[in-house]
């Protein structure tokens, strides 16, 4: 009652507005204010250490929570000083020092088991399993996660349960037990939404993302993590929001859209470093270094992977270290650096060989069966309790009933026999109907593995193919030699896309285009390699560098290839194409217009209303030209953007159902043109996501902007 009393003392003081916002300068006030009780003060420099530093500035957080320490052995508060060690060792927890993190819990656990403080001494039994399990030691983890919750359940703390069955199932997606991973998590679940604690949400929630993720159901994944994300915006958690970014970046990554990933990643890693969490830093490291390798940068990725072993290396971090090497082996190899790629391979097997995955899975196993086991024992206890009572009762009552009991088994046996005759009879039944049952058990998981199977090499097939879509795009760097400021923005709707940009480089020419096949997924992917391999043919082949004329011979080629099938094929492209040589600029296109930002005005230049492909009444296409001044910035787009439905939420919670438009899309590109031409293409993403909200996209999106 004195905690209670003394935490609504405090917000009595401190908290005036409606949203209940911690105010930092308040609870200083509160902390020196000497009139108020030594209790009081002390709480106001808990919340300040813990609510408002803790996941935000964690270095703070723990010189504040000493000044707190010394402040509570000063005044003898026992409660306060454990408070104090337990926010120093959450902070070195989230610092990567992992060994003073333990040591400050475990002082704290001390402290509140002499005060008999059981919720407290299980979140430090639960601390103490995350960090063991940040260090890779699940065996350990899982001990004191099990001790964590028996204590929160015998006390009836929701909101603790279901933080403690997360982490549990969090430890059985380590060990890529998936189908127990899901077990837990949907009992975390299932509790957590019936507390008020958004933290512990979306912690939770950004764990089962990350299962999602693992398994390679990438919506799911995606989805679990946006919703991680908008809980951790709302309630201002900058530590939770850099992990959010970093898992994006992470399922964007595997999906192969590499370009968002790094978006996302670069945001985890600016944050984590203001935060100075290295933790964050080694994994955001590792992630950007993949990046870099998928698109055969290897000097790049080469450099992350090293920065995220130095710091994998400072904190301990076993499995990152053990990953990073690796990768690590693998750059030096293709690099034909043997000595350092053999260095890094033994660094490799000295990891992998000190987490004994296979020991801590048979130590889970058997913590999760102890656990069962020691309720059963509960339950059995009481049985055998009970039974020794009857026990004694029929033996007082032995001898008043010694001719009954004849009777009563001589008739019992007589049940007993007819009881076997029936039991028999089912038990026959039953077989013949467990025969039927398992023979159809096996038709059905014979038809669901070959429907496994044919989903499988389907997706492998589009994975396949994406590849290959991928290939003929322009790299990165190349677009940066030819075209330094500038960005691609490419969001496919599927795996693969319709739209695809395009460049090619030629008698000191730059030529490059945004190009919108018909349809999208794999019909629209088919119709851009034609597509694409028109546009290399009129410029490789026939030599030709003026637009319109590009997009003449482009649209023949296209034509005569879609007219060797038996049908009739209408399919084409719409397209804007540019060809810059010094400040002068010239412009082709088909359907899809040019915007010339100078001054801050915009200059349309319409396109010709006619595909690349088939059509009645074909007209030339116009090339226009142009001198460009200094600061002109270029933009050629796809349709895609303006096209996507969203907007302001409806009243029954659902978005708007209106486009963006081609209006919004100007005011937008306007209001950012002091802006480099990178943090652009991060505001046009932004923006269309957030338009977007929770609907479907509906087309791929490509936009191209260039600045002079």
């Amino acid at each position: 009652m004195k905690r209670i009393y003394l935490i609504l003392s405090l917000s009595v003081l401190i908290f005036q507005n409606t949203n209940a916002q911690l105010n930092v300068d308040s609870l200083w006030g509160v902390y020196n204010d000497e009139q108020k009780t030594d209790s009081v003060r002390l709480m106001a420099m808990w919340f300040i250490a813990y609510d408002c530093y803790l996941f935000n500035n964690p270095d703070s957080s723990y010189l504040l929570a000493q000044q707190m320490y010394d402040f509570a052995v000063e005044t003898d508060e026992k409660q306060f000083q454990a408070h104090a060690l337990a926010t120093q060792g959450n902070a070195c927890y989230y610092l990567g020092k992992h060994d003073l993190a333990i040591e400050y819990h475990e002082r704290a656990l001390k402290i509140h088991q002499k005060l008999n403080n059981q919720g407290s001494a299980a979140s430090a039994y639960n601390n103490i399993a995350n960090v063991y399990r940040d260090r890779g030691q699940l065996a350990d983890a899982i001990d004191y996660y099990v001790l964590a919750l028996k204590v929160h359940e015998k006390i009836g703390n929701k909101q603790a349960i279901s933080t403690v069955l997360g982490n549990l199932g969090a430890v059985y997606a380590d060990m890529q037990d998936y189908a127990n991973s899901r077990i837990w998590y949907n009992r975390a679940l299932e509790v957590k939404r019936d507390t008020d604690d958004k933290l512990g949400l979306s912690l939770l929630l950004s764990g089962i993302g990350t299962r999602y993720l693992n398994e390679g159901i990438y919506d799911s994944a995606m989805y679990y993590q946006k919703e991680a994300l908008k809980i951790r915006i709302a309630i201002d958690n900058k530590n939770g929001i850099a992990h959010s970014h970093n898992h994006i970046g992470q399922v964007f990554s595997a999906m192969e859209f590499l370009d968002s990933a790094m978006i996302h990643f670069r945001r985890s890693l600016s944050t984590f470093e203001k935060l100075n969490m290295e933790s964050g830093v080694t994994d955001v490291c590792h992630s950007i270094a993949e990046v870099y390798e998928k698109q055969g940068d290897y000097e790049l990725a080469m450099d992350y992977a090293k920065r995220a072993l130095e710091v994998a290396n400072q904190g301990g971090y076993v499995d990152a270290q053990r990953d990073v090497s690796y990768m690590l082996f693998k750059l030096y190899k293709r690099k034909g650096n043997y000595a350092s790629a053999l260095a890094m391979h033994e660094n490799y097997m000295r990891m992998r060989d000190s987490i004994d995955r296979e020991a801590n899975q048979e130590a889970i196993i058997e913590q999760g069966f102890r656990y069962d086991y020691e309720k059963k024992s509960i339950a059995d206890s009481l049985s055998r309790v009970e039974e020794k009572n009857l026990g004694d009762l029929k033996h007082k009552k032995e001898t008043e009933k010694q001719q009954i009991m004849i009777v009563a088994i001589t008739g019992g046996l007589i049940l007993v026999i007819g009881f076997l005759i029936f039991v028999f009879n089912r038990l026959r039944v039953t077989k013949k109907q467990k025969v039927v049952i398992e023979e159809q058990k096996e038709v059905v998981e014979l038809a669901h593995h070959e429907l496994e199977e044919k989903n499988k090499e389907i997706m492998d097939s589009i994975t396949y193919a994406k590849r290959i879509q991928s290939a003929i795009l322009p790299p990165d760097k190349v677009v940066k030699v030819y075209l330094q400021e500038s960005f691609i923005l490419y969001k496919p709707k599927d795996i693969v896309a319709g739209d695809f940009y395009w460049m090619e480089h030629r008698d000191d020419k730059v030529l490059f285009a945004a190009a919108d096949c018909t349809g999208h997924g794999v019909p629209g992917a088919m119709v851009s390699v034609v597509c694409n391999n028109a546009l290399n043919r009129s410029v490789r082949e026939h030599g030709l560098t003026d637009p319109g004329q590009i997009l003449d011979k482009s649209r023949e080629i296209v034509i005569q290839e879609f007219e060797k099938s038996d049908e009739e094929v209408k399919d084409g492209m719409d397209i804007a194409l540019c060809s810059l040589d010094g400040n002068k600029l010239q412009y082709a296109g088909a359907n899809n217009p040019l915007w010339i930002i100078r001054n801050g005005e915009l200059i349309e230049t319409k396109a010709n209303k006619q595909p690349i492909g088939k059509f009645d009444n074909q007209l030339a296409y116009t090339t226009h030209t142009f001198e460009l001044q200094a600061g002109d910035a270029l933009f050629i787009f796809s349709d895609g953007y303006v096209d996507q439905f969203g907007g302001e939420d409806l009243p029954n919670g659902k978005k708007g159902g209106k486009k963006f438009k081609a209006r919004a899309f100007k005011e937008l590109l306007l209001s950012i043109q002091d802006k480099p031409m990178e943090q652009q293409k991060i505001i046009l993403d932004d923006t269309f996501e957030k338009w977007k909200g929770n609907l479907e996209q509906l087309d791929d999106v490509c936009v191209i902007g260039v600045k002079v």
